[in-house]
Formats: C-alpha cells, structure tokens, sequence
C-alpha cells in the first residue's frame, strides 16, 4: 500500500509557502530588514561604492586643478647667512680680481704692441739709414773711381781727393793747388832737364817716388801721393809747403 504523500505540511492546518520570505514580508513585520538585506544590500552596494568612487575623482580632479603652494619650511641659521654673505662676497671680489687682471692684460698687450711698433719703427729707421748710407758711399765710390780713371786728364780733381782722403780741409787745396801749378803746372810727365825734377810734385830724382809704385813715371796718382807725404812729413800741410815756395822758390 502506497504511503501518500504529506506534501509540505509539517503539522496540521500549518502550510509552508514555497517562499518563506514572501509569507514574512506579508504577515509580519519582523521579517522586513531581512526582506531588504537580501532585495536591496547588492545595489546599495554598488551606490555607494560608485559616489565613493566619483568623490575621489572629483577630488583628485579638483586636487590636479588647484595650484600646489609650498611654504619654506625651514629658518637659515645665522652661520649659513654668514656663510652665504662671505661667498657673496668672495665672488664679487673674485669678478673684481678678474676684470682687473683682464684690464692689466689689455694694457700689458697695448703697451707691447706699441713697444714693438717704437721697436720696429726705429728698426726700419735704422735700416732705411744704412740703406741710405751705403747707396751714398757706393755713389762716392763710383764718383771716386771716376776720377780716379780720369787722372791723366784731371790731375787737379784727383789733388783736391787725396787732400780730402788726408783729413785736410779743403783751404789746403787752394795752397796745393798754388803750389803744384808752379812746380809743374799738374803735368804727370812734367821733366826739369836741369835739375832732373820730373813729375806733377817735381821730386828730384823722379825715382824717388818708386817707394809709392813702380808706375811713379805714368800714374799721376802714384806721383801726387808720393808728394802729400813729402809735404806731410817736411811741413805738416800744403799751406806750410806753399808758404816755403813763396819764400825761397822751393819746397
């Protein structure tokens, strides 16, 4: 024999709803928070969560959007301004010390640079004088050898160079001068048949004056230099030889 079914009833005139929390919420009022613990706590939840969640937005916004202020948080001790101030110091000296030491290398540079310009100025000065003293020598040079190649046909301008190569001033030419025209009248190959003078100093014997060149016949320049000495050593200038002749009618 089949045992029926009892259903869901625990007890007589007792039915047990398939919905427990249904019967509660209807027929009781105890039964409400755990209605809305069970209905409500999920989305409740996720409420309160989403407006936590947009209130640390809004304030990280509002915080990223505020400008960040920093007050100094410390006070300098009296030995670090001190130390500031001298390094302060110590750098303006410094600047100072160089500006100074660039001034004195500027100043040393242009009292160098004008040194070497007064140095070169007077070095090309010096050197613009020899130059001009050695083409005045060369052109003496060339004049001299100039007559010195004339001397048979100009004896007299070879004279006044002799006299002149002797240190003698050019007065004693003229005393020269007086004083060979005389003797010889400047004649190289001037011969006295009576007493052999011969020559432009009229030296007796003519041979005399080999001691100055073998020549003595020929060169004028060989006879006159012969008689420069002889006037040199006898009566110390021409004028002193001049003045003998003008009182005795021979020197």
């Amino acid at each position: 024999m089949t045992t029926p079914y009892p259903g869901r009833h625990r007890g007589p005139g007792r039915h047990r709803s398939s919905s427990p929390g249904w019967s509660r919420a209807l027929g009781s009022t105890s039964a409400t928070p755990a209605v809305f613990s069970r209905a409500l706590r999920r989305p409740l939840v996720s409420a309160v969560a989403f407006a936590a969640v947009a209130g640390v937005g809004a304030a990280g916004y509002a915080s990223a959007a505020k400008p960040q202020v920093f007050a100094a948080s410390f006070t300098a001790s009296p030995a670090a301004v001190a130390q500031a101030a001298e390094l302060s110091d110590n750098q303006i000296d410094t600047n100072a010390a160089l500006t100074q030491a660039r001034q004195a290398g500027v100043q040393r540079a242009s009292a160098l640079t004008q040194q070497q310009k007064v140095t070169a100025d007077a070095a090309a000065a010096a050197l613009s004088e020899a130059r001009k003293a050695a083409t005045e020598r060369a052109a003496r040079e060339r004049d001299r050898q100039g007559i010195l190649a004339r001397a048979q046909s100009d004896p007299r301008a070879v004279g006044r160079l002799l006299v002149a190569d002797r240190g003698w001033a050019d007065a004693q030419f003229g005393c020269l001068d007086s004083l060979w025209a005389k003797e010889s009248g400047w004649r190289w190959n001037a011969n006295n048949s009576g007493s052999g003078a011969y020559g432009i100093p009229q030296a007796l014997p003519g041979s005399k004056m080999g001691s100055i060149g073998s020549d003595w016949a020929t060169n004028p320049i060989t006879q006159m230099t012969w008689g420069l000495d002889y006037i040199a050593n006898r009566y110390g200038t021409p004028c002193g030889a001049w003045a003998q002749s003008q009182a005795s009618n021979w020197y």
